[in-house]
């Protein structure tokens, strides 16, 4: 039996800077994940290895844990993890290694992009994996100076699908609210949630889909609120207005059209969005509404790494709109905001 005979493995990426708490999480995943058959792939940076005993389940035969060392998956471990993947896949296939998704927890010193990208471009992984998500924990403690001296705090936020707050039983109510709204500044799709820790609730963060090309989007209503429907940037303020100490290195922005939209015309602005602000979009999501199309146009993307595909078809009586939320450092919120609502006109 080949490997793309199987069924693709789904993927959860735990990330969070140093000390916000992955291990743990990682151990209460294990623990909730029933009769699940689960591998491990840990990144650590530095030369020594992981220590093993980390792992509470490390004895466990259905769990593998794949030590990586060296250096960080956004670097030169990057090669080493996708080999790394690709023989776990291969052991698969052959039958001398049975599990069912894997869970791969990043050094808190790493970029997600380069983990993400490994799932769409990388020979021998994207065919066998399908990542379901990124799970991003915050130590409420220390992530305001975290975030104002380490720009890979900031995008560890902004690739999250969702943010979970760790240590907050160590800080006031006032201070955890004051980071939430900083996060959702800078993440504006990402449900921000305390980290769980029952079983059901832990479970719960597997099997997102955030990365799945179809309707389940999380475009929810609610966390749109506050924004115009010709489109608006961090968290509801107008595009172009300073934000003084949330003038964060990354941010959202939110279009949204109240209509259908030209296919060729929105082509061509996302085309032009890649070619310009590609390398800064870290992640980004749109449900488009097509003239003459039944269905909705479902697209998302890691940096110039893109696709599309059609999803549900528009109810009757259903409002169509077309919505897109980008996450990136430095977006030109101005310019592209004139040039979405110049491609919807």
């Amino acid at each position: 039996m080949t490997s793309q005979a199987l069924p693709p493995i789904p993927v959860t990426i735990l990330s969070g800077f140093l000390g916000a708490g992955k291990t743990t999480l990682l151990n209460r995943l294990l623990a909730s994940s029933g009769k699940q058959r689960i591998a491990v792939v840990e990144n650590e940076f530095g030369a020594v290895g992981i220590d093993g005993g980390l792992i509470s389940d490390n004895r466990n035969p259905a769990i593998t844990v794949v030590e990586l060392a060296n250096g960080c998956v956004c670097c030169s471990v990057r090669g080493e993890m996708s080999r790394a993947l690709a023989d776990l896949a291969d052991r698969r296939a052959a039958g001398t290694l049975a599990f069912d998704r894997l869970l791969l927890e990043t050094t808190g010193l790493a970029d997600p992009a380069p983990v993400a990208q490994a799932f769409f471009v990388d020979e021998g992984v994207r065919e066998r994996y399908v990542l379901d998500g990124i799970l991003t924990l915050v130590d409420a403690v220390h992530a305001g100076e975290q975030l104002d001296q380490h720009r890979v705090a900031a995008a560890q936020v902004g690739f999250a699908d969702r943010l979970l707050l760790t240590k907050t039983d160590l800080v006031d109510t006032a201070r955890v609210e004051e980071l939430t709204a900083r996060l959702r500044r800078i993440n504006v799709r990402a449900p921000i949630i305390p980290s769980p820790t029952a079983t059901e609730a832990v479970a719960g963060l597997l099997d997102l889909h955030a990365f799945h090309l179809d309707e389940v989007l999380e475009l929810d209503p609610a966390f749109l609120a506050g924004h115009r429907p010709s489109g608006h940037a961090r968290g509801g303020s107008p595009a172009a207005s300073p934000q003084g100490p949330w003038d964060d290195d990354v941010s959202s922005l939110v279009l949204r059209h109240p209509g259908v939209v030209d296919l060729d015309r929105i082509g061509a602005f996302v085309e032009e969005l890649l070619a310009s602000q590609g390398n800064d979009m870290l992640r980004y999501k749109g449900v488009l509404a097509i003239a003459d199309k039944p269905e909705r146009l479902i697209f998302q993307g890691v940096h110039r790494i893109t696709g599309f595909d059609y999803g549900r078809a528009w109810e009757a009586g259903e409002v169509q709109e077309s919505v897109i939320v980008i996450i990136g450092r430095r977006l030109a919120t101005v310019a592209i905001t004139e040039a979405f609502l110049a491609a919807c006109s």
